[in-house]
């Protein structure tokens, strides 16, 4: 593995060890060219996925850019990253288990807001802003006028 600070080519793996919900093997990694320390991730993929974009373009799944924008919509959410991590493996497994190669971003969309809507209402909200576009209060006001109300302490 390329050492991410310096590029030189062989960095020497120091500890291996499964993640906490065995979905990846954590790798921690010396490289003698620098003395950078860094860690890595191994984890399964079934198959390899394309994401199809609402304007027909394709580009190959990258599971960083789906957690990305689940950390956005979590940011100073008290939700773990751990628990994010679960999600998204499982979201991952979820698309990767389908039987297709090629998702539509929509259908991708779609995933992350009914599992953000069980994680976080506001993180749900936030993340359905951007992905149905909201351009005025207006938008916010009847997207959240749609969800149901949550039970009051009394």
């Amino acid at each position: 593995m390329r050492c991410p600070f310096c590029g030189h080519e062989d960095t020497q793996v120091k500890d291996s060890r499964p993640t906490e919900d065995n979905s990846a093997i954590r790798r921690r990694r010396f490289c003698p060219g620098c003395g950078a320390r860094f860690t890595t991730f191994e984890r399964v993929q079934l198959r390899e996925l394309t994401v199809v974009k609402s304007t027909g373009q394709r580009e190959p799944f990258d599971r960083e850019k789906l957690l990305k924008s689940m950390r956005i919509a979590l940011r100073k959410r008290p939700i773990d990253a751990d628990r994010i991590d679960r999600v998204i493996n499982s979201l991952v497994r979820q698309l990767e288990s389908s039987g297709e190669s090629e998702i539509p971003s929509k259908q991708i969309g779609e995933m992350v807001m009914s599992a953000l809507q069980t994680l976080d209402q506001v993180a749900y909200i936030r993340y359905a802003s951007v992905y149905k576009d909201f351009r005025e209060a207006a938008d916010f006001n009847q997207f959240v006028g749609q969800l149901a109300p949550e039970p009051q302490d009394g």
